[in-house]
């Protein structure tokens, strides 16, 4: 405390700002506010139609999950609910962070780019030491705390999409030349797949490999180079089918049940032969909600990959279309939002987003219904799984951010 105390100072008026002086103050501090808003917070209006595209989705989600998987989870776990508890409140707490997510400029991303790209390599080599002990060698879930787990992939698939939407935006004048538009591209895909592969989870490094694929396409890469490329991949893929030998013991199995349908009927064939009975039981109107009799424990699993045969066989034919279309009406709605959007990083983000959705919904269906070998790819917003209902939707927060700030530039 001073030792000397000093003298009140009195009102002066001639000490206030003049009028003119006041406004110029009062003027700087609500730009600075509004800077700050623009800078982190969005005040525009988000795209109404995807948002209740993507409501729709996660609601009829939930009705079949439930219905798909109380036989199973009565068996298995106990309690007909299990499955359906957990997914609610990964839904519910998925819906709260897509809602904060798109009030939030999305720009972000960019000044935390290494931070999340480095820590989603990191996760991806975790889970390879550190995993829950799944028969078969899987190294997919890193074990968090009692019964949470959280698998990398998931998040893999939204950090290649932003790392390729920050380069693919600063590089876009060179993306024809073969080093940036090629290589480096496929450098940093292969880093993705080979470490994803490493976790014997082939539908995951498929998925990413599609993902980077697209990138690359909508980024504007030399299209006889990428053609060339892909035509390198068709003939690895070929050489794959006639040799399964070469894959592990696992996915040759699958190709081997994939092209003879003989195979293994009650092991490798199971569940897709199960899965077929299940859609030809639906006919063109389904047995009605609740019906199903292949998900009393003929479909195993229903609550992962196959849960769209009990779909099918529950709604039938006329049921099934209708979600197929929502899923495409959600494609192309992203895909104008994209366009609007006048911020290529922007628009390269919902486009690698809603390309997931669509890349990844396309194999589900093709995989149920025999048409490709079992890959094990979950159909997005249906599927059980909390670390990818919670990265789904706050993907989906993403793209309305997105459209937020269109909005919010056009009004």
């Amino acid at each position: 405390m001073s030792d000397f105390l000093e003298p009140p100072k009195r009102y002066n008026k001639k000490d206030e700002p003049k009028s003119g002086e006041r406004e110029k103050i009062i003027r700087s501090s609500s730009v600075k506010t509004k800077k700050w808003k623009n800078d982190f917070l969005l005040i525009g209006g988000m795209d109404i139609p995807f948002f209740a595209l993507t409501i729709a989705l996660v609601t009829i989600g939930l009705v079949m999950l439930f219905s798909a998987t109380y036989p199973y989870a009565l068996q298995n776990k106990g309690n007909s609910y299990y499955f359906f508890k957990k997914q609610f409140i990964y839904t519910v707490l998925g819906v709260i962070v897509m809602l904060a997510m798109s009030k939030i400029n999305y720009r972000i991303f960019k000044r935390f780019l290494y931070l999340i790209f480095f820590g989603t390599i990191g996760l991806l080599g975790l889970v390879l030491v550190y995993h829950t002990n799944v028969p078969g060698g899987f190294k997919r879930w890193i074990p968090v705390i009692g019964s949470l787990t959280i698998q990398p992939s998931d998040i893999a698939k939204f950090t290649i999409v932003l790392v390729f939407a920050d380069y693919i935006s600063k590089n876009h004048k060179h993306m024809k030349e073969p080093i940036t538009g090629i290589v480096v591209p496929m450098g940093i895909i292969a880093l993705f797949c080979g470490l994803i592969f490493l976790e014997h989870h082939n539908s995951g490094t498929i998925l990413v490999f599609c993902i980077g694929a697209v990138m690359m396409f909508c980024g504007g890469s030399n299209w006889k180079l990428f053609v060339l490329g892909a035509a390198l991949v068709g003939a690895v893929v070929a050489f794959v089918i006639i040799n399964p030998d070469v894959l592990m013991k696992y996915a040759g199995e699958r190709i081997e049940a994939w092209l003879n349908k003989d195979f293994d009927p009650l092991g490798a064939r199971w569940q897709t032969n199960n899965s077929l009975y299940a859609i030809g039981s639906g006919g063109i109107f389904g047995a009605g909600l609740g019906n199903s009799k292949q998900k009393f424990l003929y479909v195993s699993e229903p609550q992962n990959d196959f849960i769209f045969s009990i779909v099918c066989e529950e709604l039938g034919f006329v049921g099934a279309t209708v979600i197929i279309v929502i899923f495409a009406l959600l494609f192309i709605r992203g895909i104008m939002i994209a366009m609007k959007c006048k911020d290529r990083f922007g628009s390269l983000l919902v486009v690698g987003i809603v390309s997931q959705v669509a890349i990844q919904t396309i194999f589900n269906i093709l995989v149920v219904t025999d048409t490709i070998p079992n890959t094990g790819i979950a159909l997005p917003f249906f599927s059980y799984g909390g670390t990818s209902i919670l990265m789904l939707m706050f993907e989906m927060g993403v793209v309305l951010s997105v459209s937020r700030k269109s909005n919010q530039q056009t009004s």
